[in-house]
């Protein structure tokens, strides 16, 4: 009895996926279900949570071996510098939990979060740094020059000394850019590429995400939550219309550098609970001016570099 030989195996190619936008990215592998947004965002938030409680567990086991005083809560003081620096740190561990949500619940690259490149474009970063930095500069500036009402002038203001400024520059330089960066991860990143799995419009993903933004820096003042709304929806749009984080991150990072540096050379300022939640009306209109000025610049630029903001792959990329 003979047999039919079995024609030879041809491996199906994957399905082509058109070119997506960066709010689409989750897409990017056609391995998308209604359901992957939503798991991935419990896993943030869950991850969130634990590296926070982590870098509190070893700050206390540190207190404990270099016997560090303690409060009337019984939890180890760090005075103001050594505070900051484990809450940005805490910030900053949110970029790996990021990283693994899109690994583990999208089941898509990590680098899709950064951009439509797939990585974090870098010379493109630094062009945006290098318009951000005299614009902020200028921006901060102004508002030191405010009359004391509106959140500047220097009544009161008390230098923190040599070696408390170094100590606290260093750790801003350190920290700062990992701190900033892992919030737009979780904003203009996750939250974005989350919302618009589900929706086309780039609006409905670029709205929440900022009232979101405003709503984790606390409530201060209705001006300084409205500053905050504005910074994320600027953000926002840039990462859409730029494909993607480097405009933002660069925005984030530079304003967070320069005023922690300044912070770091008043006494107490590091240990203050103020935040940009807390800003006056004339504050916040220089700062918007400053954000539409920086947005309208690097969208000129993205224009004329051409910088990419589409991806193409496949289904089984």
């Amino acid at each position: 009895m003979t047999t039919m030989p079995h024609p030879p195996y041809v491996p199906v190619p994957p399905a082509p996926v058109p070119p997506l936008p960066y709010h689409r990215l989750a897409l990017a592998t056609g391995r998308h279900r209604w359901w992957r947004p939503l798991a991935g965002t419990c896993l943030v938030l869950g991850g969130t949570v634990v590296v926070m409680m982590l870098v509190l567990l070893g700050g206390e086991i540190a207190g404990a071996v270099l016997d560090r005083p303690v409060d009337k809560d019984g939890f180890h003081v760090w005075g103001g510098i050594g505070e900051t620096g484990q809450g940005l740190l805490s910030l900053a561990l949110v970029t790996p939990v990021v990283f693994l949500a899109a690994r583990w619940a999208q089941r898509r690259p990590a680098g899709t979060l950064s951009s439509v490149a797939g990585r974090l474009r870098w010379r493109w970063l630094g062009r945006c740094a290098a318009v951000g930095l005299p614009l902020v500069t200028a921006s901060l500036g102004v508002m030191l020059l405010l009359p004391e009402e509106s959140g500047g002038g220097t009544d009161g203001v008390e230098w923190a000394g040599v070696p408390d400024f170094l100590l606290g520059l260093a750790m801003v330089c350190v920290l700062v850019p990992f701190q900033a960066s892992a919030e737009e991860y979780a904003f203009r990143g996750w939250l974005v590429q989350a919302v618009g799995a589900w929706c086309r419009s780039p609006w409905v993903a670029i709205v929440p995400q900022a009232l979101l933004f405003a709503a984790a820096h606390g409530w201060g003042t209705p001006w300084g939550f409205a500053d905050l709304v504005v910074f994320g929806v600027v953000a926002g749009l840039l990462t859409v219309r730029t494909g993607g984080l480097e405009a933002a991150i660069g925005l984030h990072v530079l304003n967070n550098l320069l005023a922690m540096g300044v912070s770091a050379a008043i006494a107490g300022a590091l240990a203050s609970d103020e935040t940009a939640a807390d800003m006056d009306g004339m504050s916040v209109a220089v700062d918007v001016a400053m954000l539409c000025a920086y947005a309208a610049i690097v969208l000129w630029l993205a224009g004329r570099h051409r910088i990419a903001t589409e991806a193409t792959g496949t289904s089984g990329a």
